[in-house]
């Protein structure tokens, strides 16, 4: 019989995870999910008791429905379906040949985060009323920490320091493991691994939502329901519905979501005043909803009138309080540390450039995947080696297809 190593021989009686968004509730609830289950820590950096939620849209892929199902089991649906997928030209028109019958569902962040929230720790909202509970147990979840040090305890696990936001400087704990899920921009990578950047790709993504409702006949007939794109040089842009107001997927009180990428050469003013928020303060990734200055944000609509076709303009001009994310790749060449009790999953191991659709998989795909260890389906070795495959090719592509439509020419660009 072959022997499994020891986090499937022996499952962990403690866990911090750190980075308290998709990757680390998905992976705190396979955890939970256990015959046996680990306490479970989760230390969150940001302040606040809930997430920003920017109103992004999310590409529900097979790894994230699968993890819905047999995970979270929300005993309602969580995305749109759009059963087809399609290219505009300048003025608008449908690219005949690019007419794919090609089902995807789309969803939103803020509507799987609230669900993992619910399951992995309790927290009530709208977004979960009337549905059922279960007897699985809940995990901690702190807000205002940030990881300072991490150190290898031998026998007792990994001893983590980190700051709080309401006890100060130098809190403590030790575990059996640590999962480090706090994003491109780890603290957990940077102190283990501070050879790994995180490095800027050239261009942005705007976005933003609108109601449905808002919209004209005409960009109705070319967005409702499908799965709409426009290229050009050095620019992409598409758009697809998402779930509406806590959740809903009631066709009229959805929102069409939409993402425009566009070139801004690293240092140029042009990037430094669109990453300068409304008290002029320099944002390194993310200009968060109700950031960007009205001057810049005018500037953008009438670029979007100039260059975009006419339904994907009129979605621009009609989003009050875009945001915007700087593209950034990272990517570590191992995922495992200090002999096995500290794991990197999600964008804190590999960084997909949004093009691929699938940050939210590989998170989902982590927890899945973590699940077979801990329950003995695969050795750590096999885990190991599935992360690795997957964040790599993920990523690889990612790159690929951002720099041919950013930097190249795309088969449909208008």
């Amino acid at each position: 019989m072959r022997r499994l190593a020891k986090m499937a021989t022996s499952p962990p009686q403690s866990v911090i995870i750190v980075g308290g968004s998709l990757a680390g509730l998905m992976n705190a609830l396979t955890l939970l999910s256990l015959p046996n289950p680990p306490k479970v820590r989760i230390l969150e950096r940001s302040p606040t008791a809930l997430l920003h939620n920017q109103g992004a849209g999310v590409v529900a892929g097979n790894e994230t429905q699968q993890f819905f199902t047999e995970y979270v089991r929300p005993g309602r649906d969580i995305a749109v379906t759009s059963p087809m997928r399609h290219y505009l030209d300048r003025k608008g028109d449908v690219i005949p040949e690019s007419r794919q019958d090609y089902a995807q569902r789309m969803t939103s962040w803020d509507l799987l985060y609230h669900l993992l929230r619910w399951r992995v720790e309790g927290m009530g909202s709208e977004y979960v009323e009337g549905l059922k509970k279960d007897e699985r147990p809940k995990a901690s979840y702190e807000n205002g920490c940030t990881v300072t040090n991490i150190e290898d305890a031998g026998a007792e696990g990994v001893k983590l320091t980190w700051t709080h936001k309401n006890h100060g400087p130098n809190q403590t704990a030790t575990a059996d493991l640590v999962i480090a899920a706090d994003g491109a921009s780890s603290s957990i990578r940077r102190l283990l691994a501070s050879t790994v950047e995180r490095k800027y790709a050239g261009y942005v993504a705007w976005r933003g939502t609108v109601p449905e409702t808002e919209l004209s006949d005409s960009a109705k007939e070319a967005l409702i329901e499908r799965f709409t794109f426009y290229h050009a040089t050095s620019l992409q842009i598409l758009g697809y519905v998402i779930p509406g107001e806590n959740g809903t997927l009631e066709p009229g009180h959805r929102l069409m979501n939409w993402v425009w990428y566009c070139n801004y050469p690293e240092g140029s003013p042009e990037l430094e005043e669109l990453m300068t928020d409304r008290e002029d303060k320099r944002h390194a990734i993310t200009l968060p909803v109700g950031g960007m200055r009205e001057s810049v944000l005018e500037k953008q609509k009438a670029y979007a009138r100039e260059v975009l076709p006419p339904q994907f303009a009129e979605c621009v001009e009609k989003t009050k309080q875009p945001f915007v994310q700087a593209i950034t790749d990272n990517i570590s060449s191992q995922n495992s540390y200090m002999d096995g009790k500290v794991l990197l999953v999600g964008d804190a191991l590999a960084g997909f450039r949004p093009h691929t659709a699938a940050s939210t998989s590989q998170a989902a795909f982590d927890a899945l995947t973590i699940g077979e260890c801990l329950r003995g389906e695969i050795s750590k070795e096999e885990y190991d080696q599935k992360i690795i495959d997957f964040a790599q090719r993920v990523q690889k592509h990612g790159v690929m297809l951002g720099e041919r439509s950013q930097f190249g020419r795309h088969p449909f660009s208008g």
